[in-house]
């Protein structure tokens, strides 16, 4: 049996797949074959999908679900450019997603102009690192990648892989590996020494947390944390089911709800010591903005990367990981009680009644009997608008990114591939996607590839035929309706039509039968469950 030399595209792709890399994502072109070709020969699937926007937050959630760096696959030019929202949203949600483009010899380029463009420079904003690969370098470009992309606050990285390049045949003798970086702690004495002092003298302690902490897994640090030292923990949306929510000292998910924030914030500023664990404030309102005065409340900062965005200021920042700097903080520091009054009981009573739950129908509504008929190990994935942020506060996530979103950048139409990608990951647990009616149909062709891969999740669609939350501020500044309302579709018919089954309901009953046979069924199903233009009024 002869052995195929190896190409530098091979050392690539063995990289990722050492990294746990099990699927690219993506649509091939001429220019990435060869790629294609390497990841198969490693180990790698690649996933054809029917847009590379959608490949990039399906290789999103394979990451959530496995913790290796997604892969999204697209060929020069045009492919290369329909994945720059999911690259960007990578970017900003501290994603780590390496980007693979095809692009055409270096020499070729000089007297070739069909497709031909710069990748490097239109990624260079929206990536943390962005490289050629070279043949004789290949395992070295490979190695950086994985490590720019994985270390501090995770984030995509891009390497153009010319034609040429990827099939040159290469003999490296020696690997070249970067070594494992140790968990940073911060050094005793001084600021650490200050931090416990105000820790152990605390009486009205709050913990908020982060994308960094989950990244980093410190949530069971943080759930000790919290018991010994009886801190209550709010957490952004990404960093829902950090500690699990149903926790007593857990007070869900904050960022985006001006009902939420009109009990969380004067919570927050009456502590007198308040603790960012992994906080990364990109994910959060213009109300977040400077919430507390340092001059009258202590702060403790532990983040992946320095404060440069002046979100919020702290009295000491440790640039460090959270869960070890936790461990180091309240070690051998005595419990104590804290809040006194009650407070935390009567603000987490407050919050579930803002949000109650007994509608008859609505959008409250679906997500109560969504999240009632569902096994409690359902993951769920939620698109951008009005939607999300009532979910975002009603729907208790149990386990770090039970729920998954573009929470930092906000974009619509990843609920589906997200789904997508989560399922194929892990095919044993429920997935269900939550879109709004626009979202969904941004990324329909993708049932396609749920029909394909044989994949059964259920894509829950609110119907209102509205841009609901931009409609609803249109309203709130007292402007005409213009752009914001469209067509009623039938989505049930779309599903059908794309190989699944698709039901439309406009009661309690008829969601609970059609998510029980969802649960049953073999194929996917789409849900459009028809609300009134305004059911969000006031619900958030």
């Amino acid at each position: 049996m002869s052995i195929r030399p190896r190409r530098a595209a091979d050392y690539l792709a063995e990289r990722l797949y050492e990294a746990g890399c099990r699927r690219a994502y993506g649509m091939p072109g001429g220019e990435v074959l060869t790629l294609v070709d390497a990841l198969a020969e490693a180990g790698i699937e690649t996933v054809l999908v029917k847009h590379e926007n959608s490949a990039g937050f399906m290789a999103e959630g394979d990451y959530h679900r496995t913790g290796a760096p997604g892969i999204l696959i697209a060929t020069l030019g045009p492919g290369a450019m329909n994945g720059i929202n999911s690259i960007a949203n990578a970017y900003q949600d501290r994603v780590p997603l390496i980007v693979l483009t095809g692009c055409v010899d270096a020499d070729e380029a000089q007297t070739y102009t069909h497709q031909i463009m710069d990748h490097g420079a239109v990624f260079k904003p929206i990536t943390k690192a962005s490289y050629c690969l070279t043949a004789a370098s290949a395992d070295i470009i490979a190695d950086k990648a994985v490590g720019v992309a994985t270390e501090g606050r995770p984030g995509p990285v891009h390497i153009d892989v010319p034609i040429t390049v990827a099939n040159t045949q290469v003999a490296i003798t020696k690997l070249r590996r970067r070594p494992d970086a140790a968990p940073l702690v911060p050094a005793a004495g001084g600021e650490l020494d200050q931090a416990r002092s105000w820790l152990a003298a605390a009486k009205r302690p709050v913990m908020i947390a982060g994308v960094d902490a989950m990244n980093e897994g410190a949530g069971p640090n943080i759930k000790a944390f919290c018991e010994t030292f009886k801190v209550p923990l709010i957490t952004t949306y990404k960093a829902k089911g950090v500690v699990p929510e149903t926790h007593p000292l857990c007070l869900g998910g904050a960022g985006l709800s001006p009902l939420a924030d009109k009990h969380l914030l004067p919570f927050v500023q009456k502590s007198d010591l308040i603790i960012c664990a992994g906080y990364d404030p990109i994910e959060m309102r213009p109300g977040w903005r400077d919430v507390w005065d340092v001059e009258t409340t202590k702060v403790i900062d532990i983040s992946a990367e320095p404060n440069s965005h002046y979100m919020h200021q702290s009295s000491v920042n440790f640039v460090a990981n959270t869960g070890a700097t936790l461990k180091v903080l309240g070690a051998d520091l005595p419990g104590g009680n804290t809040w006194p009054e009650g407070e935390i009981t009567q603000v987490k009573a407050a919050l579930a009644k803002a949000f109650p739950t007994d509608e008859a129908w609505g959008p409250a509504a679906v997500i109560d009997e969504c999240r009632k008929a569902l096994p409690a190990e359902t993951l769920a994935t939620a698109d951008s608008g009005a939607h999300r942020i009532l979910l975002s506060q009603m729907w208790p996530v149990s386990e770090p990114r039970g729920l998954m979103q573009s929470s930092a950048f906000c974009t619509m139409g990843c609920a589906v591939p997200l789904a997508l990608g989560a399922k194929l990951a892990s095919p044993e647990r429920p997935v269900i996607s939550f879109s709004g009616d626009a979202g969904f149909l941004m990324v329909a062709g993708e049932l396609a590839t749920a029909a394909e891969r044989g994949l059964a999740p259920i894509f829950l669609v609110f119907v209102d035929a509205s841009l609901a939350l931009i409609e609803l501020k249109q309203r709130q500044r007292q402007l005409a309706n213009k752009a914001v309302d469209f067509g009623c579709h039938d989505f049930a018919a779309i599903a059908q039509a794309f190989g699944g089954t698709g039901y439309t309901v406009s009661d309690r009953a008829g969601l609970r039968a059609a998510i029980k046979a969802a649960l049953s069924s073999e194929i996917f199903t789409v849900i459009a469950a028809r609300i009134d233009k305004g059911s969000y009024d006031g619900r958030f």
